[in-house]
């Protein structure tokens, strides 16, 4: 489906961006554009990828115009641009809502507006019942996304909604592996907090599975497996052989005890995939008869799919996903 056509990718400069780009690139797709605001990562990636295929813009997802011109002859686009990190968005909450919220919907009008064919936004296990403003801008997206989808005909909207993707820029794990190699404390909130554990390249499947299966207002979230912040912690140090001590600092403003990946109201209605869920839009009308008068029994007796419940890894199952991440098998197989 992607033979000599064009793919746009906001926030292209990425962790998501640039594992989009290293499966891509070499096969037969036509053009890969890269769309960010920070020309010093665009010219490191000019340089590491040198590549012909790839063409990068300039611009924010927070102006229209800038979006508007570099979706122009695009067939494809992974919006992936977004404010990610828990603390900053606890801080500046508007500024989540500007690249979040309105910055997604600039991205779903430049789409509509330029015959693009599908769109998939990246969302979060955050915007599952949330309790912060990133995840509280994510779930935003993601009702953007759904009502937009009811009134485009030529453009496929879709999302995939992720847990913790290990070693993504700003997650837990390059922090462990920095403090182990310190020396020092390897700090923790809590050691029962789970979370789910999905590699990159788990992440791309899930985009290029939600281009080939989309329909419009559908969010897709792949199982994964998931482990608690001791055990990935005891992990890394094993790998490491590091003999560092574990230090319990408490749980961080805004922080979940688990994540939850489809909230027990979308389990009523997810077509279960095998390896992915897909949960299709709430395609009720204006008639706010129905939003009142009609109920779902079924609600009561399902319950949602989070990072408690799904498959629990121990160090042994952790240390094994590990090792898939480059990096870590560079630095721990010599």
């Amino acid at each position: 489906m992607f033979k000599d056509k064009t793919l746009l990718i906001t926030g292209g400069t990425g962790s998501f961006g640039n594992a989009v780009l290293r499966r891509f690139l070499h096969s037969d797709i036509g053009e890969i554009r890269v769309f960010s605001r920070d020309e010093k990562k665009q010219d490191d990636m000019r340089r590491k990828f040198s590549s012909e295929k790839i063409k990068y813009y300039i611009g924010d997802v927070r102006d229209a115009n800038s979006i508007n011109g570099a979706m122009r002859g695009v067939d494809f686009v992974f919006h992936a641009a977004a404010l990610k990190q828990v603390p900053s968005c606890e801080f500046f909450p508007m500024e989540a809502v500007k690249t979040n919220v309105i910055g997604a919907n600039n991205v779903l009008e430049a789409a509509i507006n330029n015959d693009v064919k599908k769109v998939v936004v990246l969302s979060t296990d955050k915007a599952v019942y949330p309790i912060n403003a990133m995840g509280m801008s994510k779930a935003m997206m993601e009702k953007t996304m759904v009502a937009k989808s009811r009134t485009s005909s030529n453009t496929v909207m879709c999302g995939t909604r992720y847990g913790n993707v290990m070693a993504s820029r700003g997650s837990v794990i390059p922090l462990f592996v920095d403090q182990i190699k310190k020396g020092g404390d390897i700090t923790i909130t809590d050691p029962k907090m789970t979370r789910f554990m999905m590699t990159l390249d788990d992440a791309v499947d899930l985009v290029l599975f939600a281009f080939e299966n989309a329909n419009s207002g559908d969010i897709f979230v792949q199982k994964a497996p998931a482990a608690t912040i001791e055990v990935l912690a005891k992990a890394l140090k094993e790998l490491y052989n590091g003999d560092n001590n574990i230090k319990i600092i408490g749980t961080r403003h805004g922080e979940k005890l688990y994540e939850s990946l489809v909230n027990r109201e979308d389990m009523v209605k997810a077509e279960d995939l095998d390896g992915y869920y897909r949960i299709p839009a709430d395609n009720r009308d204006l008639n706010y008869e129905r939003y009142f008068s009609e109920g779902e029994e079924d609600i009561s007796k399902v319950e949602d799919y989070h990072s408690h419940n799904t498959h629990r890894l121990d160090v042994e199952g952790t240390k094994k996903l590990l090792l898939k991440l480059d990096f870590i098998k560079k630095e721990t197989t010599k």
